[in-house]
């Protein structure tokens, strides 16, 4: 994967003024697409459009991958393709809507920097994005077909089996697909569930599976957002809230992504906080069934013992697994939960726990939070790349300070 001499030339030149608009031209690629082709608004969620959390990820992921491409020093840009594959395949995205994004994203390039852009520059900043978009393409066709999906029909009729009541705002639903089984999929990935909103609208959201394997039925554990700070309350989620119940019949993807419960015996950390605890529950799920000897830590962090989502699961789990530990950490009446060990009163701090060097480590949680506990676990030895991170909404990892 690389540009042509010329390309690579003037990429090197213009990388930093396109870098430094990014944001402008992403903003301004969106409008215009969305007034273009407003059935993609179904495709996109519209919260992280609103609140510009989505055009950053995207002039990230593009500058991130063009500087890649003239700097062989920079870190391999692979595993971000992967992940956003895995994204873009639970979302249903195919090979064709490529060509409706290149239009739109070279016409705001050229909108915002204007003169700058010239016929030159233009051309290879379209190879840029080619290079960008082949290379996704040919990944989410590779995903679709390991699942047996077809892409024209990404998805699939599944009804709720059973919803249970983890807390006043988080809920768990059991899943069945209506025909054949449930796809073949590995501990930590997730599905995205698409509803249609009064208003006409259609929006998928992506929720972890919270359930190890079981063949028949998986489970997710679904958050109602409670909009903050002039925010909107979250629509799937409250949708789901009031509409999800036994019969009802949802639309849902194909299980994705890429943080995976590994298959080997090295000791397991689990990094968590508010609704981040899903993928440890699944992980946990699956460690008590075949490898109940395994070695690892959980810390978690919650506002309180009452908002601790998933809590008697995971709670039946450590009690059966002999080389489990469990901290966690409230905000509010620590001194008053009654857990299976005492907890911490505040927000979490790792930097007097002791963790083993080679473990792996997963997180889940607002971002800032995962920042803060890596660069804690980086302090203690673990090395960077024993450390996995899951993000719901798009990915803003590499855009927050260390």
């Amino acid at each position: 994967m690389k540009l042509s001499p010329d390309s690579e030339a003037i990429v090197a030149q213009t990388a930093g003024v396109v870098s430094e608009h990014s944001d402008e031209i992403t903003t301004v690629f969106y409008k215009d697409m969305f007034e273009a082709h407003p059935e993609l608004l179904d495709v996109f969620n519209q919260a992280n459009q609103a609140i510009g959390e989505q055009p950053k990820a995207l002039a990230a992921s593009v500058v991130a991958f063009a500087v890649q491409l003239i700097d062989p020093d920079t870190p391999d840009f692979t595993p971000v393709m992967q992940r956003i594959a895995h994204k873009h395949v639970s979302l249903g995205v195919t090979a064709t809507q490529y060509l409706i994004v290149g239009h739109y994203l070279l016409g705001a390039v050229k909108k915002v920097l204007g003169a700058a852009i010239t016929p030159e520059v233009a051309a290879a900043w379209d190879e840029v994005y080619w290079l960008f978009g082949t290379t996704l393409i040919a990944e989410e066709a590779k995903l679709y077909a390991q699942a047996g999906t077809d892409p024209d029909q990404p998805w699939r009729k599944y009804r709720v089996a059973e919803r249970f009541e983890e807390s006043d705002e988080v809920f768990s639903l059991v899943l069945s697909p209506v025909e054949g089984v449930v796809p073949s999929h590995r501990t930590g990935q997730y599905v995205a569930i698409a509803v249609d909103l009064p208003d006409g609208r259609r929006q998928p959201r992506q929720y972890t599976i919270s359930s190890g394997p079981r063949g028949d039925s998986l489970r997710v554990t679904v958050k109602r957002v409670r909009g903050a700070n002039g925010a909107p309350d979250g629509e799937v989620s409250g949708w789901l809230y009031e509409n999800a119940k036994p019969g009802t019949v949802l639309d849902v993807s194909q299980p994705a992504g890429d943080v995976v419960l590994d298959e080997s015996d090295t000791p397991l950390v689990l990094v968590s906080a508010g609704i981040g605890i899903t993928p440890v529950a699944a992980i946990m799920e699956d460690l008590s069934r075949r490898q109940p000897d395994r070695q690892v830590h959980i810390f978690h962090a919650d506002k309180s013992h009452s908002t601790h989502a998933l809590y008697g699961d995971l709670r039946r789990q450590v009690l059966a697994m002999p080389n489990v530990k469990a901290q966690n950490w409230y905000e509010e009446d620590a001194d008053k939960a009654p857990t299976l060990y005492p907890a911490k009163s505040g927000f979490m701090d790792l930097s007097d726990v002791e963790v083993p060097r080679e473990a792996q480590v997963f997180m889940c949680g607002p971002l800032p939070f995962m920042q803060s506990a890596r660069r804690t676990l980086l302090s203690q030895g673990v090395a960077s790349e024993n450390i996995h991170y899951e993000v719901f909404g798009p990915d803003l990892w590499a855009q927050q300070p260390e």
